[in-house]
């Protein structure tokens, strides 16, 4: 099968550009003019990697970089007329690959792809075989069936609720307010007031059998979010 690359990029000819290279070497390639394309693009599809550009309209590089991150482990390559290093600091700590600018050779474009696709394809077969994940106190996740265990009884998850353990769970210790759990797992801009999350965090804690003063998985920050503290057992 093709690897399938997004491109996210607001200027039409520089994607083009991309786009017919990298299609002559055998990838299939998928372009998206706008940040909020680009997400949308990224949720519906399954990609092996992603190019980035920054400056973009309805949503920037650095917070699409974000928000994938968040869900997924597929490398990030942002792609800027930014030369500066805090640009380019930037886009490393919220989880970029790597970064090019402006202008570059499609040949050194190719190579830095050819890189991150080859390590990808590592990460990818070793995940593989963590395809079980345990946790003291019953917990058992078997990630491609998307089932969970307690004590070896079988939990039934709803979707929204097995996508919002998943964020946490994938994102260890890391405080999640409840405006980034329901924009991430709903793709929605929250709405002040919202209590979706709120009623999902319940209802994953009730079949989790966790309690809220002494918790094994899903901890209260208070006056932040949640976050998942579960012991894993190697």
């Amino acid at each position: 099968m093709k690897e399938k690359i997004l491109v996210v990029e607001d200027d039409e000819e520089i994607a083009e550009a991309i786009k017919e290279y990298l299609e002559m070497d055998k990838y299939e390639v998928i372009w998206a003019s706008t940040g909020k394309e680009g997400l949308d693009e990224f949720y519906r599809g399954k990609f092996d990697l992603l190019l980035i550009d920054i400056m973009m309209p309805e949503m920037d590089g650095f917070t699409l970089c974000k928000n994938i991150r968040l869900k997924s482990e597929v490398p990030l390559l942002i792609i800027s007329a930014k030369h500066g290093d805090l640009d380019k600091v930037k886009g490393l700590e919220l989880g970029a690959d790597d970064y090019l600018t402006k202008p570059f050779s499609l040949v050194e474009l190719k190579a830095r792809i050819e890189s991150h696709l080859r390590r990808y394809r590592r990460y990818k077969n070793s995940e593989i075989d963590e395809g079980v994940l345990e946790y003291k106190g019953g917990l058992r996740i078997y990630k491609d069936k998307k089932d969970l265990e307690i004590d070896g009884e079988k939990i039934r998850l709803t979707l929204k609720e097995w996508e919002l353990l998943m964020l946490m769970i994938v994102n260890p210790n890391r405080a999640f307010t409840k405006k980034e759990i329901y924009e991430n797992v709903w793709n929605e801009k929250d709405i002040n007031g919202n209590n979706t999350v709120t009623v999902h965090i319940k209802e994953i804690r009730e079949k989790l059998r966790d309690s809220i003063k002494n918790p094994k998985y899903i901890e209260t920050v208070w006056g932040t979010g949640y976050r998942f503290i579960g012991e894993k057992i190697i």
